[in-house]
């Protein structure tokens, strides 16, 4: 069975409690992703979305605090759906597509980050898949046709 501890990003970008909007901004253009976990002591207690980010610089802009920073626990999703690397990658997508989320935390058992995995590794799985699909029917119709 595929898991999602298989197809996971491993060596994950991370924020802190203590970071501010500036830092998701730089980590966001950066690395070129949309989701940063935030860790306490290695462990999940939140996420912040390029979404969120959007949003919380929208409202920064129309407060007359323009100039004061915006720390990451103001704008972070506390309540994170995070996921065991073992859990099934069809589950994996069914969690994705039933909560509308656009990744998914991998945790181990004392909530330690292990790894994310997101929309785009299930999209490049199927591409993978698609294009192995094509190989083996040109294959089969080069064998047929003999």
């Amino acid at each position: 069975m595929l898991t999602v501890g298989d197809l996971m990003t491993r060596d994950v970008i991370t924020l802190e409690e203590s970071d501010d909007l500036v830092r998701v901004d730089d980590l966001l253009k950066l690395n070129h992703i949309r989701h940063l976990p935030v860790v306490r002591d290695g462990r999940l207690v939140g996420l912040v979305s390029h979404r969120d980010l959007i949003r919380a610089l929208s409202r920064q802009l129309a407060s007359s605090n323009a100039s004061e920073p915006i720390a990451v626990t103001s704008i972070m999703s506390r309540d994170v759906e995070a996921v065991r690397p073992d859990l099934s990658v069809r589950d994996g997508i069914y969690k994705l597509l039933d909560h509308r989320f656009g990744c998914l935390p991998v945790v181990d058992g004392d909530r330690r980050l292990v790894g994310i995995i997101t929309e785009a590794d299930f999209m490049r799985m199927a591409a993978r898949l698609l294009d192995a699909a094509q190989t083996r029917g040109s294959e089969d119709a080069g064998v047929s046709a003999h």
